[in-house]
């Protein structure tokens, strides 16, 4: 597996930020009402983890240590404006649903995490892959709590109903309890897919909150 795969792996599956890094959970919970809002949130989130992770890795020897982070919040903050004015401009409908936590981009602590610990220290190519594969992870995760909920929770996905009309939505699963409920399930899920892999010999990554330092952790690779 070469360098780039591996980011979008790492990204994806190894560290997947909503199942295994438990990161951003503010806009998992609260947007992910529906598979629309669950996409739009994590697209717009990689585009910026992206951008950021470019810009930063073009000006990681330029930006003195004693200023990095708040040169890296200038940084996406300027990136987080821009998309939330096109979002607001071509797609008005999902910027109205997913409201003030657009401008809340500029905090999510996946965006900073991976500016301080990989795009900060690394190439300008890794670091996209980087941003890449973390943002699809991330993108992934809403979208499949936000296709539980809305299935769930009104008998539809994409606003298409699949469920017979005659199916009682749980409305539970469309409010705050079922967001959390949806998450500790799929969560659980993949815990247990990654229990069985270990049992068959396949190796698994460390689960968050190992003690180790993020910055330090996985693969270095050379300048």
């Amino acid at each position: 597996m070469n360098k780039y795969t591996e980011r979008l792996y790492n990204g994806l599956v190894k560290e997947n930020p909503t199942f295994v890094l438990m990161l951003g959970m503010c806009p998992t919970l609260a947007v992910t009402t529906s598979a629309v809002n669950g996409i739009g949130m994590g697209l717009s989130t990689t585009v910026v983890l992206v951008l950021s992770n470019l810009l930063i890795s073009m000006l990681r020897k330029i930006i003195p240590d004693s200023v990095r982070m708040p040169a890296f919040i200038v940084v996406v903050a300027s990136f987080v404006t821009i998309v939330q004015f096109l979002m607001e401009g071509f797609v008005p409908s999902l910027y109205d649903s997913l409201g003030i936590y657009i401008p809340l981009i500029v905090v999510n602590c996946i965006i900073l995490g991976r500016a301080e610990s990989y795009a900060s220290k690394y190439p300008i190519l890794p670091s996209i892959f980087d941003g890449i594969g973390m943002g699809l992870g991330f993108t992934v995760g809403l979208m499949a709590i936000g296709i539980v909920r809305e299935l769930l929770g009104s008998g539809k996905i994409f606003n298409v109903q699949l469920l017979p009309t005659s199916y009682e939505p749980i409305t539970i699963f469309i409010l705050a309890p079922g967001a959390f409920f949806v998450l500790a399930v799929l969560t659980a899920l993949q815990n247990k897919a990654r229990n069985r892999a270990a049992k068959k010999g396949t190796p698994v990554p460390e689960a968050a909150g190992c003690g180790a330092g993020c910055a330090t952790c996985g693969m270095k690779e050379k300048e």
